[in-house]
């Protein structure tokens, strides 16, 4: 009896079969590994296991049917649904699936540590230590306590404790600024951070970490003075978040009742009765779309605007041309920048009095003088005052040591008042006029 022709009975060859199963088996398992170690490759994380398995088993359904189709012309009869060929071809698929499954999971460890010497790792593999013991790669261990950053969202803590004590593996010869730059690309990009404040020994071991998560959101968005607003409107055809609108009302009777008197006028309004009907729509408001669904609009406008923006009323949306401006220019890079702002108040004794802002290792945009007044672009020959107050825009980790600077005195008796600073990559510092 061929197995052909009886559509791989168990019962015709059992040997035969298990062989076969096997094969099938294994062949998946290599396939699903190919694809991990792809995966890992181009999209430097690891596959997910639907797509392994699916990759895996594609290559055991083509198989099958071939044989099927093949076996119906040279045999000249198949029976597919006999009770042996589905228990057979069942329980190849099975048997196939999970290994398909181990194989992703065993080629992105493998990925994980051949793609350690271009620096494509985070973890502690065994091809890494066999790298590692030839001199190709360093590794970088965090501390056991890893801090938060002031004005930022807390990492959770599960992120915390997965990186407390974990090894990073980088390739050798790096400098401290690249090593630092790799260092905070690879927490971004395996771990969701969103922002990494570290300073580095010149061996390379880590003295201070601290991470912050990505800002959430809208109000961190919002320009002073301003309030978000949902609405029932209708956006304009393609209308994406950054668009500038005018808020217009439909044609509707206005409420006969006496105003509000806690809200502010409407001068588009001002002379109407409370018995005359608007007949042509009016504009309420000017503002930005932050987002849509449906037909409901986030807006973000005015406070006094949003005042007289009603939820139960239904608006009509104009999309105005775009016009720059600078401070949401400015507001949209500094969102998306590794850089963000702080105020730094320097102390009388303070190692800053006396010198000049372009020496400092941060861009000053502004200076608060003793009398109150803001100097805003100072220019970089001012002299640093005490009791001034300084707006930097800098990294997280820049900003901490300028804090500290502000608070050591000039005789260098802060605990981090040696400490040397380099410019360009970010090194520890108590004194940011260093360059």
């Amino acid at each position: 009896m061929s197995l052909i022709a009886e559509g791989f009975a168990v019962g015709g060859d059992l040997l035969v079969d298990v062989a076969r199963t096997i094969v099938l088996a294994v062949t998946a398992a290599t396939v699903g590994a190919v694809a991990g170690l792809v995966h890992r490759w181009y999209a430097g994380e690891r596959v997910p296991d639907g797509l392994a398995v699916l990759v895996g088993l594609s290559v055991v359904a083509i198989y099958l049917n071939t044989a099927g189709a093949l076996g119906e012309v040279i045999g000249g009869e198949l029976e597919l649904l006999a009770p042996e060929a589905v228990v057979f071809n069942t329980g190849t698929f099975v048997v196939a699936g999970l290994t398909a499954l181990a194989g992703g999971r065993i080629g992105d460890r493998i990925g994980v540590g051949l793609f350690a010497i271009s620096g494509r790792t985070s973890l502690d593999r065994d091809v890494t230590r066999i790298v590692r013991s030839v001199g190709r790669v360093t590794t970088v261990e965090l501390p056991e306590e890893i801090g938060d950053i002031d004005g930022y969202d807390p990492v959770d803590a599960e992120t915390k404790a997965k990186l407390s004590g974990h090894v990073l593996v980088f390739p050798r010869r790096l400098t401290v600024g690249d090593l630092r730059t790799r260092f905070v690309d690879r927490l971004r990009t395996d771990y969701g951070v969103g922002h990494v404040d570290v300073d580095f020994a010149d061996d390379g071991t880590v003295e201070y970490l601290a991470l912050g998560g990505r800002e959430s959101g809208i109000g961190s968005t919002l320009p002073p003075g301003s309030a978000a607003v949902a609405i029932r409107a209708d956006p304009p055809n393609n209308a994406s978040p950054g668009d500038s609108v005018q808020v217009w009302t439909t044609s509707e009777p206005v409420p006969d009742s006496d105003p509000d008197p806690n809200s502010p006028p409407d001068p588009d309004t001002a002379t109407a009765t409370g018995a005359e009907i608007n007949d042509s729509p009016r504009r309420v408001a000017s503002a930005e779309i932050r987002g849509t669904a449906g037909d409901v609009v986030t807006l973000a406008a005015d406070e006094s605007d949003a005042m007289r923006l009603e939820t139960d009323r239904r608006y009509r949306l104009v999309t105005l041309p775009v016009e720059p401006r600078a401070d949401r220019a400015f507001a949209a890079r500094l969102r998306t920048a590794d850089e963000t702002m702080g105020v730094v108040s320097v102390a009388d004794g303070s190692v800053l009095v006396g010198n000049p802002l372009g020496a400092l290792d941060v861009a000053i945009v502004a200076v608060g003088t003793v009398g109150g007044d803001i100097v805003a672009i100072p220019t970089r020959d001012r002299e640093v005052a005490a009791d001034e107050t300084l707006y930097a825009i800098a990294r997280p980790d820049q900003l901490r040591r300028l804090e500290t600077a502000a608070t050591v005195p000039a005789d260098g008796a802060g605990p981090d008042a040696d400490a040397d600073i380099e410019a360009n990559d970010g090194s520890a510092s108590a004194d940011p006029t260093a360059k």
